[in-house]
């Protein structure tokens, strides 16, 4: 099912709070979401108990260094 939001695409820097949720609602609307995380472990040992990880794309990059940043302002464009 498509939705209001199809055709936009979100990007969503991993962390805690209501930045999740918020990018699970807008990709049940239909919104491309795409998370960035960081490398290695997780918060959660297993994907399947992120329940606010549904309807997204996840990818991880080290943001502390220079290949990350423009890894990630290359998505932005």
């Amino acid at each position: 099912m498509a939705g209001p939001l199809a055709g936009y695409r979100i990007l969503e820097i991993a962390g805690i709070g209501p930045g999740p949720f918020g990018a699970m609602m807008l990709a049940d609307m239909g919104a491309e979401v795409i998370r960035v995380e960081r490398p290695g472990p997780g918060m959660w040992p297993n994907p399947s108990m992120d329940l606010l990880g549904r309807g997204r794309r996840s990818i991880a990059m080290d943001l502390k260094n220079e290949d990350g940043v423009a890894a990630l302002l290359r998505l932005v464009e």
